[in-house]
Order: C-alpha cells, then sequence, then structure tokens
C-alpha cells in the first residue's frame, strides 16, 4: 500500500513540474468549444432498402444565401445527414457586387469536404422562374454556366431545359409559398403539365422548410410524381430549428439500394421517398406504411389484470426510431391514444380476446386530408 501511495505521488509531482515548466502564461480553455460529433438519426430500414437522410434544397453566398459552402457541410455532417445539394439559385444573385457570379462554384468548394466527411454531395441549381410557375429544382446536372438567368416568363420552359437536357432530376420548389399574395399561384398550371406529361417534372417539395404544401402532396400522390422534403435553407441552419427541443431540419428519407449517388437517383426515379419534419412524415401510402412497421413494434401481452369478469391484457409499444408517432383508436376496443415518441416505448391495454387494433396516425399524413391507417397485432 505504501508502494503504492509513493508511486501516485511522484506521478502527481512529474505531471505538476512538466506542467509549471511548460507554464507561459496562457491557459487553454477548449473544453468549452463545441465538440466535434455527428448527430446519429435513427430509421430503420425494410425489403432491404436503407434510408438515407438528404436534403436537396439550400443556399450558400454564391446566391442569396449567407454562408460559406463549406458550413453547409459541416451543418450537413453534424446534424446526420447522408446526401445533400447546394442549389443556388440561377436567376438570383443578389450578393453579385461581392462575390463572382459563378453558378458551379459552390458545389466546386463543398466537394472536397463533402468526400472528407463522407457525405454524398449531389451536384444542384435552383432555377428560379417567377411565380406562376415558380421555382425548380435541378439536381444531378451538370455544368449550370450557360444557364438561362433572364426571368422572362416566355423563357421558363428553355430555362428548365437547360438542365433537362444534363440529365438532371426536376422537381417542382414549394408550390404554395405565395398562395397568399399571388392569385392563381397555387395551382397545376399549364406549363407543370406540360413538363409532367413529357416525363420532365419528376417530383415536388411537399415540405419546404416549416410549411407543409398539402396539395403538391395529392399531385404527387395521383400523378405518381416524388415526395420531397427540404429545407431551403438560407442562413444558419442551427439559427431555424430548435435543436435543444429534439427538432431535425426538414429533410428526405430516400429508401436506397446502396449508399451511393447512384442508388440515391434510383430511388427518386422510383418515387421511394417519405418527406420528413421532426413530427410530421408525408408521402405515398405504401412507403409511409413501410415505414412505420419498420420503425414500430408490439411485445407479446406481458400483464394480464382480472376485474370481476373482465381479463385486461397489456403490451409495449416500442418505437425503434427517432420519427414520431402521435396514434387515435379508430377500430377495437383498447388504449384510445398513443404518443410514441423518438426512440421510446408506450403501455397499452386492451380486452382479453382482442386480436388487433387500428389506429390513424395523426402525425402521418397520405393525402392532404388523410392520415396513416395502421394495425397493431396483439399476441
Amino acid at each position: 500500500m505504501r508502494k503504492i501511495k509513493l508511486l501516485i505521488l511522484l506521478v502527481f509531482l512529474s505531471t505538476f513540474f512538466v506542467s509549471a515548466q511548460t507554464d507561459n502564461g496562457m491557459m487553454s480553455m477548449g473544453e468549452f468549444r463545441f465538440p466535434k460529433k455527428r448527430q446519429l438519426i435513427q430509421v430503420p430500414g425494410f425489403d432491404k432498402y436503407q434510408p438515407l437522410k438528404c436534403d436537396f434544397h439550400m443556399h450558400t453566398i454564391f446566391s442569396d444565401g449567407l454562408v460559406w459552402p463549406t458550413i453547409r457541410v459541416e451543418e450537413a455532417w453534424q446534424e446526420g445527414l447522408d446526401v445533400m445539394a447546394i442549389s443556388d439559385h440561377i436567376e438570383y444573385t443578389p450578393h453579385k457586387n461581392d462575390v463572382v457570379v459563378d453558378y458551379n462554384r459552390a458545389h466546386e468548394i463543398a466537394k472536397g469536404m463533402a468526400a472528407e466527411k463522407n457525405i454524398i454531395l449531389i451536384k444542384g441549381n435552383e432555377i428560379t422562374r417567377n411565380t406562376p410557375p415558380g421555382h425548380f429544382n435541378a439536381i444531378f446536372n451538370g455544368d449550370a454556366q450557360e444557364y438561362i438567368a433572364d426571368r422572362d416568363n416566355s423563357l421558363d420552359k428553355q430555362a428548365v431545359m437547360k438542365a433537362v437536357d444534363q440529365k438532371a432530376f426536376i422537381f417542382w420548389n414549394h408550390p404554395g409559398w405565395k398562395v397568399n399574395s399571388i392569385d392563381g399561384s397555387y395551382e397545376w398550371i399549364d406549363l407543370v403539365d406540360e413538363l409532367f406529361k413529357e416525363n420532365i417534372l419528376g417530383g415536388i417539395e411537399v415540405f419546404n422548410g416549416f410549411g407543409f404544401h398539402k396539395k403538391a402532396l395529392d399531385w404527387c400522390v395521383d400523378n405518381d410524381l416524388t415526395v420531397m422534403g427540404s429545407t431551403d435553407m438560407h442562413n444558419v441552419v442551427g439559427y431555424s430549428y430548435n435543436f435543444g427541443e429534439g427538432a431535425h431540419r426538414t429533410m428526405t428519407l430516400v429508401f436506397a439500394k446502396e449508399r451511393t449517388a447512384a442508388s440515391v437517383r434510383e430511388a427518386l426515379e422510383e418515387g421511394r421517398t417519405v418527406a420528413w419534419s421532426t413530427k410530421y412524415i408525408a408521402g405515398k401510402e405504401k412507403w409511409v406504411s413501410k415505414l412505420f412497421y419498420a420503425c414500430v413494434e408490439v411485445s407479446p401481452s406481458f400483464y394480464e389484470k382480472t376485474n370481476k369478469d373482465n381479463t385486461t391484457r397489456y403490451y409495449e409499444v416500442k418505437n425503434n426510431s427517432d420519427l414520431f408517432f402521435e396514434m387515435e383508436l379508430k377500430a377495437g376496443k383498447g388504449t384510445q391514444k398513443i404518443t410514441l415518441y423518438p426512440q421510446s416505448s408506450q403501455i397499452i391495454s386492451a380486452p382479453e380476446g382482442q386480436k388487433s387494433l387500428s389506429y390513424e396516425v395523426l402525425t402521418a399524413f397520405v393525402r392532404s386530408d388523410k392520415n396513416l391507417m395502421v394495425e397493431l397485432q396483439l399476441k
């Protein structure tokens, strides 16, 4: 014991003397820095598909954003994204007196850091026409320097065709954003119909930042277009989203075969997506349903309680994801309401003999006026 105490004393003294010898009057307080860490977003896969967390719509100083391109990559890494696209405007560059206008430059600056951070960076630009028709995102596009910067409405289709000729994936951005200021702006207009019929329009933003464009969900469902969700971020993401209260940035969950750009493109073209914004998800019923059942499981009954002639069974419902499900009973006898917080479980009960309970998931939309219906099997 005496030897151990002596050893501890020697270690302490050696540490003290080394510290004293290297003290030049400057003490580092680096422990107060924000730790370099990546948030892991838990969303389970299904049917051999892996859910990739994607944001295909954001801006930098090279259009009307307020940050440098590498900041967008750092944010994406810290916030758990797998895939991102910087989609700076073509027709709108308010910082042109301070920053050289180059529609490709943000991608070029960001791609090195994205590779180092293991973020799949997709080339993108926003074709920014007057509303209507509004704005279109082109991702997987090529050199954008020859795109049309003139916002004359007679050039709308030509502007989009610049990206189409490069085999870009085109989606219509935030179609309802001017609904309160421009009459007729939130409609399935002739140009959109033309782009759709010519297989040019691939998807529509249903969630844009903090806005849910409900009609866009119906258009996607009715026309088999891909459901998209994006931040459309201009400022620092952390200035807008209340991460401290559990918020996630708005994003598209892409159900891909592999974690590659090619698999992302294939999934987008096949429409295997769900838009997600913290508490809410929206998409085609097939994919919203598969996502729900991948996340939620019900345990066998673990307890029975008999009261007079009635026996009640108890079950644990687990949410194995970072999604949020608020549910209301629609058929069967049992617990009326369930709130499944991220990575949590709840106890529900039902009379003996009840084989299943049907719930409406109030936070999961499959049409503008329809929520996902699910059935919990009781064993």
